[in-house]
């Protein structure tokens, strides 16, 4: 079975004026379409792939054939991390709560802690990349990653994903330039919290 692009759980315009409609149709329809074509083309002569997840393949990339890891790496992440992202925001945002809430203040000191460690880590990434909320070891750790990378590729359980943000230039540069940290700004009055506690009552 090819991969499909998963369809936008909202409108276009369903995260302005945070997130553009433009940028959402771009991003969407054309950036992460064209991850999912990439991958399927990167798969095609490999037939005993084709029954593998999107996770299972980025988690387990040394075993693939050589010739063919950098494109799943690349396209399989990105894949993998929009898939994500569609559904780690929404309209209206809102705050965490709960075991999720506790968590936080725990890790971080406050809401307002976690949001300057997260601005932190999304502003240093060098070029593209992501800033993430994870669950390693028990506890809340904030990390980044270059380009479409995943920390499920260093072996982390896809599960222990949280919430993630892409920093690449085309989630952001129609809108708002140059100015990375007022898109992350922004970006926090968009998080589905209630996605990311869902993910962390199971991780």
């Amino acid at each position: 079975m090819a991969f499909e692009l998963p369809p936008l759980p909202y409108a276009y315009d369903a995260l302005e004026p945070f997130i553009d409609t433009m940028t959402m149709q771009v991003h969407h329809d054309k950036h992460h379409a064209a991850y999912v074509t990439n991958l399927n083309k990167a798969l095609a002569p490999h037939a005993d792939l084709s029954k593998k997840t999107v996770e299972e393949l980025i988690s387990h990339l040394d075993t693939l054939p050589q010739d063919i890891q950098t494109a799943v790496r690349n396209n399989g992440g990105g894949h993998f991390n929009h898939s994500l992202f569609w559904q780690m925001m929404k309209k209206g945002g809102g705050k965490p709560s709960g075991d999720l809430a506790k968590a936080i203040d725990s890790g971080f000191g406050s809401l307002s802690g976690f949001q300057t460690k997260m601005t932190e880590a999304a502003t240093k990434v060098f070029g593209s990349g992501w800033a993430w909320l994870l669950v390693r070891d028990g506890k809340l750790v904030i990390e980044s990653s270059p380009n479409q990378d995943s920390a499920i590729m260093k072996g982390l359980a896809p599960g222990a994903v949280l919430l993630g943000l892409d920093v690449w230039e085309h989630a952001y540069y129609l809108k708002y330039q140059n100015r990375r940290p007022d898109y992350i700004a922004a970006w926090f009055n968009v998080v589905n919290w209630d996605f990311v506690a869902e993910r962390f009552s199971r991780a």
